[in-house]
């Protein structure tokens, strides 16, 4: 007997519910989802027509790239989606580190360029080492003092980070930068790798050619490095950020021979677009001519908006990513630790941590300008710092974003199940070893997914910068914590009120589309770091 899709019995009564209303439900948040997705794909593809122009080029020039990169591509992606998912997942990976390891690089150049010297980096890491080997020291040898200890662990790194940098700077003669680079940097890069292949092979002899490898490819680049045009800093910092997590990456995948086929995708690609800038230049094709290019990406500012170009911006959004990485993460993380672990529940105490934490959740919803005038108060008139310099844009970002670090921490922590905190305490251990030794580890995943997305939101923040007086344009790249900056959402602001056209479509559109590749690449990770342990776990 056939029955009716349309309705259904609710089971303790004789009335027919209808399922039609549940099917408009859905059909209506579906077409919710799919028009916002569309929009803000449309709004995307706009941005990046005015960045890239391609439809300057000539036709035989878009046709040759669409024959060499466009058709191949999508074929590869609908293999993959529909013969071998899991190597649609590596394909994806696969293709986005080496991007991403390159945005680090980046990086790393501009902080060993503008923030801090490879000697001054060199000096604070034999500071920290003479730090920890008295405080190692002072624990064996003092081993019941635990409020000495504590003193120690505090004063010992402030009094070498104070003294031993200027005595090593001091020297009249210092190593080559590259060879700096290569002892302060690549050395320790080389035994971290060392350490996770033993660990994750639980073999020292692969661990200890891992770390060997690393070493010898970096050191490599001080001979070959000036035959390919590069300088050997250069080198080491594409050996050591970008060559090796992809190595790592793709070893993994071959190890485990799941979605090999994936590693095919990025040769796809690459050969695609080699294969289309020589037909094209053969054929004699001229090829757009774009905002975005590296030039733009590696000038300063200009008036003029052919020359015009975003890296004063760019070096200061980093400084001021590396002021809130310092102030606001260890406060957010820990604050979200007591608040989680420690804090009374019940009573007079219990009451006004409930009061506390309402207050933080009211705090993550102010508008941001009302932060930059809480910045300009505290830390320009009452704290005497200059106004529109990276350090007071990295403290008022960062009180900003606290909130957000707060409340994901505290969310990361209580996800972690109470089992494993009482199977802690049974065997013995105490409430700062649980939290230490059980708790972090498991709510580390959540944690950096959670400040990782707040980064994101500190980047592009601009109503903070114009209130604590970030200048218009910085025609040169900061230097120091204290000068002057601009950030890229700043710059972009002041493009949006220029009178010329190709400021406000061409120059603008290009800083946008910088902008959101760097936001969209840290929501991937964010997203990558959360996928990756929900499937561990």
């Amino acid at each position: 007997m056939a029955t009716d899709q349309s309705t259904e019995t609710w089971y303790g009564t004789n009335e027919a519910v209808s399922r039609v209303r549940g099917q408009m439900f859905k059909a209506i948040c579906l077409g919710a989802t799919l028009l916002a997705l569309l929009s803000v794909f449309v709004l995307l593809l706009y941005v990046a027509n005015d960045a890239f122009q391609p439809f300057s080029a000539d036709p035989g020039w878009l046709l040759t790239f669409a024959a060499t990169v466009l058709v191949p591509v999508l074929g590869a992606m609908g293999y993959y989606y529909t013969r071998d998912t899991r190597g649609g997942e590596t394909a994806t990976i696969a293709l986005g580190l080496p991007i991403v390891s390159l945005l680090l690089t980046g990086g790393a150049f501009i902080i060993f360029e503008h923030v801090v010297s490879v000697y001054q980096w060199l000096s604070i890491l034999l500071a920290l080492a003479v730090a920890a080997l008295i405080v190692y020291a002072h624990s064996r040898v003092r081993t019941g003092a635990d409020l000495e200890r504590l003193a120690v662990l505090i004063a010992v790194p402030a009094l070498t980070l104070y003294l031993i940098p200027d005595l090593i700077l001091s020297l009249p003669m210092l190593p080559t930068q590259s060879l700096t680079l290569l002892g302060s940097f690549v050395v320790p890069v080389s035994l971290a790798v060392g350490w996770y292949v033993r660990k994750r092979r639980e073999s020292g002899r692969e661990g200890a050619i891992a770390g060997a490898l690393v070493l010898v490819g970096a050191a490599a680049g001080i001979g070959a490095a000036p035959v390919v045009g590069i300088s050997p800093f250069v080198w080491m910092l594409l050996v050591t950020i970008t060559a090796v997590p992809v190595g790592l990456y793709l070893e993994s995948v071959v190890r485990r021979g799941a979605g090999v086929s994936g590693l095919a995708f990025p040769l796809v690609v690459v050969v695609g677009l080699l294969a289309g800038f020589l037909l094209a230049d053969a054929l004699g094709f001229a090829g757009p001519t774009p905002w975005l290019d590296w030039g733009f990406l590696t000038n300063p500012s200009s008036r003029t908006p052919e020359d015009a170009g975003f890296y004063p911006p760019l070096v200061g959004s980093v400084m001021m990513l590396l002021v809130i990485v310092v102030s606001a993460f260890p406060v957010g993380v820990g604050a979200a630790i007591y608040l989680e672990e420690y804090a009374p529940e019940r009573g007079r105490w219990g009451r006004v941590v409930d009061l506390i934490e309402i207050n933080i959740g009211n705090l993550a919803g102010v508008p941001s300008v009302v932060y930059g005038v809480l910045g300009l108060a505290l830390f320009i008139r009452q704290g005497g710092f200059g106004s529109g310099t990276a350090l007071v844009g990295g403290f008022t970002v960062g009180l900003l974003i606290l909130p957000i670090v707060i409340i994901s921490s505290q969310e990361a922590i209580s996800a972690v199940p109470d089992s494993m905190r009482q199977a802690s305490y049974g065997m013995g251990a105490t409430k700062w070893q649980t939290t230490r030794n059980v708790v972090l580890p498991e709510a580390l995943p959540g944690v950096m997914t959670g400040n990782i997305l707040a980064m994101g939101r500190a980047i592009g923040e601009t109503a903070p910068l114009l209130i604590i007086g970030a200048p218009a344009v910085v025609r040169i790249a900061p230097d120091s914590f204290t000068n002057k900056f601009s950030a890229m959402p700043r710059q972009i602001y002041t493009w949006s009120s220029e009178i010329d056209p190709a400021f406000q479509h061409g120059v603008l559109a290009a800083g946008v589309m910088t902008l959101l590749v760097v936001l969209l690449m840290m929501n991937g990770a964010a997203i990558i770091i959360r996928n990756k342990y929900q499937r561990r776990d």
